[in-house]
């Protein structure tokens, strides 16, 4: 794939899921995401409404994260945050899995969780993705959890929150991909602050990057590219 600025632009999903996050901040994140034409802005579920307002006329997308950094809520909570979110106008979920779960290899729990999440989604008609958190986890369990992935089909398996002690990889990006296919797509997040990266990412199989680090990356492209 020839990556163009519209191309990679439409990539990024623009974020801040700081816990201090104010109305300018927002408001800032909605205006980058709405001149560089990105492709999402991702915050909490909290700023949804405000976000949606402040992006109207535009064809950014608005992602809320959903048991966001821990995953430990249960399965009832995650839908009802996950509704809650797109009745203010979210038009993408990312939701944390529960980790402890996995650690416990509780497969069919995290399954369980999985088509909960995915049913809402397809019944609202928008995008959902699955956050692994791949640095609590083992490589067989990367795998486990995107081969149930490739079953019950959500739209992306995502590497990481950005909040734990490491993000993403090139080495977990091209698992993750290896095991889902064609079948869901790959969004590498945590730790992505440089063009370098971001390149790298999407030639192991990314095609959503999660940073807050979108307008340094996109002036690096242009750089080496010639603007």
């Amino acid at each position: 794939m020839e990556l163009t600025k519209e191309k990679l632009c439409r990539m990024f999903d623009h974020t801040f899921l700081k816990a201090y996050a104010t109305k300018a901040d927002f408001e800032k994140l909605c205006n980058e995401a709405r001149e560089y034409g990105f492709g999402m802005v991702a915050i909490n579920s909290y700023p949804v409404r405000l976000c949606k307002k402040l992006l109207e006329g535009s064809d950014v997308h608005v992602g809320a994260a959903i048991a966001f950094p821990l995953g430990q809520m249960s399965i009832e909570a995650k839908c009802m945050e996950a509704k809650l979110a797109i009745e203010d106008g979210a038009d993408e979920i990312d939701y944390v899995l529960n980790i402890g779960k996995v650690k416990e290899h509780d497969y069919d729990y995290i399954a369980e969780e999985m088509k909960a999440m995915v049913k809402i989604a397809r019944e609202y008609n928008i995008i959902v993705k699955v956050i692994l958190e791949n640095c609590y986890l083992e490589k067989d369990e990367i795998a486990e959890v995107s081969r149930i992935a490739r079953e019950v089909r959500p739209d992306f398996i995502k590497t990481s929150t950005g909040f734990g002690p490491a993000g993403a990889t090139i080495e977990d990006v091209k698992l993750m991909k290896a095991m889902v296919g064609d079948e869901v797509k790959v969004k590498a997040a945590g730790g992505i602050r440089d063009y370098a990266t971001c390149k790298a990412m999407i030639e192991a199989g990314a095609e959503r990057i999660g940073t807050s680090s979108s307008i340094r990356i996109l002036e690096e492209y242009l750089k080496e590219n010639d603007g």
